[in-house]
């Protein structure tokens, strides 16, 4: 089961946020994710536990728990779907071109 963590404290690291779920069970995977800018952690991140009935006692009684003086959320994740998997090749929700401001004189 893959597990969503939200609101961690920036300094936690993948090796702390480990220990904290492997109390729980075995744990495959561990990804905090980081802005690509400034190498710096995004507050967030997913645990890979493959015993669903650990996963879930894990879920339980750690959201809410308080990590480096913050609660931090955890929750089952849920698949996400390619956003770009429309016919349109886009975004949908985006309003059109515009066209080059160069050559509307």
């Amino acid at each position: 089961m893959n597990i969503y963590v939200g609101k961690l404290p920036y300094q936690t690291n993948e090796a702390e946020l480990n220990e904290l779920f492997k109390e729980y069970g075995e744990v495959t995977s561990v990804k905090i994710i980081m802005d690509k800018y400034s190498g710096k952690s995004k507050g967030f991140g997913f645990v890979g536990m493959p015993n669903e009935a650990e996963a879930k006692k894990a879920i339980k009684e750690l959201n809410g728990a308080e990590v480096q003086g913050r609660n931090i959320i955890v929750n089952e994740s849920i698949e996400r779907t390619d956003r770009r998997s429309n016919s349109g090749g886009g975004d949908s929700r985006r309003g059109g071109g515009g066209g080059n401001r160069w050559n509307n004189r």
